[in-house]
Formats: structure tokens, C-alpha cells, sequence
């Protein structure tokens, strides 16, 4: 009798870590087996646009702002009377130090991810 309550419980943990051992070697040959086919989690950045460029860029009261005014790197309202940066092709607008501080790092609009070319903001010569 006491063997066969021993038994009884025996095989269900039996199975159960059979089940576990089987679970953790396909875990482990799916994460070990496509590892060299992924791409990096955070793809390396380019560098930003240089403060010439900057400089470059458009400055707006914030009252004259077209696509809304709202800051989309402090989430901040844009004040009327506040200077504000506008990103040449796309029209958004930023505070100017939150778009400084962005556009250093990232040549990217905050807003719609468009690249920002420095050949969009410099005056072009018409023959």
C-alpha cells in the first residue's frame, strides 16, 4: 500500500520535471540557434546636426506655428510670444532649446521621424 501511494506520487513530479527539462533545452535551441539572424535592439544612432546647422534652421514666434502648439520633446504648450524652431519639409514646431537639444543628438523630427537633410535648410543658388 505505501508503495503504491509513493509511486503515485512519484511519477506525476517524474513527468512534470521531464515536461520542464524538455520546455528549457527547446528554449534555450531557440534563443541560442537565430541569435547571429537579429538585428541590434537599438540601432546605432547617426549624429546630430551640428550648431551651424542649427543655426540654419527656421525660428518662428510660436503664434505663427501651422501644425499645433504643443512641444513634442517637453509636451509643453508653445507660447505665443516664445521663439520656436520649425524643421524645414515637415513644419513642426518645438521650443527652440528642446529643438536644439533633440536635433544634436538625432537628426530626426521628433514628431513624424522624417530625416532631416542640412540640404533642406541651406539657401540654394538659382541660375
Amino acid at each position: 500500500m505505501l508503495d503504491s501511494v509513493l509511486l503515485a506520487l512519484f511519477l506525476p513530479c517524474l513527468g512534470m520535471s521531464a515536461i520542464f527539462t524538455v520546455y528549457m533545452c527547446l528554449l534555450w535551441y531557440a534563443t541560442t540557434r537565430h541569435s547571429a539572424d537579429r538585428l541590434p535592439v537599438k540601432p546605432v544612432s547617426e549624429k546630430g546636426l551640428s550648431s551651424s546647422d542649427l543655426e540654419k534652421l527656421p525660428k518662428i514666434p510660436g503664434k505663427e506655428l501651422v501644425m499645433g502648439s504643443e512641444c513634442a520633446v517637453c509636451l509643453d504648450e508653445i507660447e505665443n510670444e516664445q521663439p520656436a524652431r520649425l524643421v524645414p519639409g515637415c513644419n513642426h514646431g518645438f521650443h527652440v532649446e528642446c529643438a536644439d537639444t533633440w536635433l544634436s543628438k538625432n537628426p530626426l523630427c521628433p514628431v513624424c521621424r522624417a530625416k532631416l537633410d542640412p540640404q533642406l535648410f541651406t539657401p540654394q543658388s538659382h541660375c
